[in-house]
């Protein structure tokens, strides 16, 4: 699904993300939907991508309707395909002139009761989720981040990834190779920059889990302690841009305590 392109608009303000073109991967979700209203708010232009084709719509034109000015469009991509994550990536950056991010927001959960009960067939999953889809946006993007003056990629993490739990040894191994495979593209952005310091950041937001209003509608008895809500992780993506290259770059920002 493609939504015909109108003129990027540049919204006025002061805001770092102003005239930006941002890539949202996993744009549909709760998260992605955050996500795009916060950075079209912001005044960027924002390319979304997912699998789903019906949520990644509803997700564009909820932000659409919020920010009547800004530019949001959406675009079903398999992310597991290299070559059509590289030519959306070469779309997006021939359409717009630049791309100054890339957000990754693709998820996944499996878990078991007790490290003997893990199913070999949950890392098959979360690895292509989790990792595979790093490695497919991180290397089609990176080319266009690193000649951005303000390119960031931000790849959110769990603080299980730090400290796994017997019950989550896939989840935590995928995500905590996603963090190195992050880490290493950070280490490329701070070689590129020399004495200078790095143009472009890649950076790892990390939280304990994500909550947003259909889970507290669902569970209105539920504390959620430590979560943090997919608007909260919004701001922080968007607060990215806002924090010179050397000061996030190859950094995990913690949203929640550190185990």
């Amino acid at each position: 699904m493609s939504h015909p392109r109108p003129e990027v608009t540049r919204m006025t303000g002061n805001s770092a993300l102003s005239g930006a073109v941002v890539a949202v991967a996993g744009a549909g979700g709760p998260a992605g939907r955050a996500a795009l209203l916060r950075l079209a708010g912001a005044g960027a232009t924002v390319v979304g991508a997912d699998a789903d084709e019906d949520r990644l719509a509803e997700a564009v034109d909820a932000a659409r309707t919020a920010h009547p000015g800004a530019t949001v469009v959406g675009e079903r991509v398999d992310l597991l395909d290299r070559a059509a994550t590289r030519e959306w990536a070469e779309r997006t950056e021939k359409a717009y002139g630049h791309v100054d991010g890339l957000v990754h927001l693709v998820g996944g959960w499996r878990g078991s009761k007790g490290f003997a009960a893990t199913d070999p067939a949950d890392w098959d999953l979360l690895e292509k989720l989790l990792i595979r889809t790093v490695q497919q946006t991180s290397l089609a993007f990176h080319g266009a981040i690193g000649r951005s003056e303000r390119g960031r990629f931000v790849l959110v993490s769990a603080a299980g990834a730090s400290r796994p739990t017997a019950g989550n040894a896939a989840y935590a191994a995928a995500k905590a190779a996603a963090e190195a495979w992050t880490l290493a593209m950070a280490d490329d952005f701070r070689k590129a920059g020399g004495d200078a310091g790095p143009q472009a950041a890649a950076a790892i937001l990390v939280v304990k889990a994500l909550v947003h209003d259909a889970m507290r509608a669902e569970r209105p008895n539920a504390k959620f302690a430590g979560f943090t809500d997919v608007g909260e992780l919004a701001d922080a993506i968007a607060g990215i841009w806002e924090r010179p290259a050397r000061e996030v770059n190859g950094n995990r920002l913690w949203l929640t305590e550190k185990p």
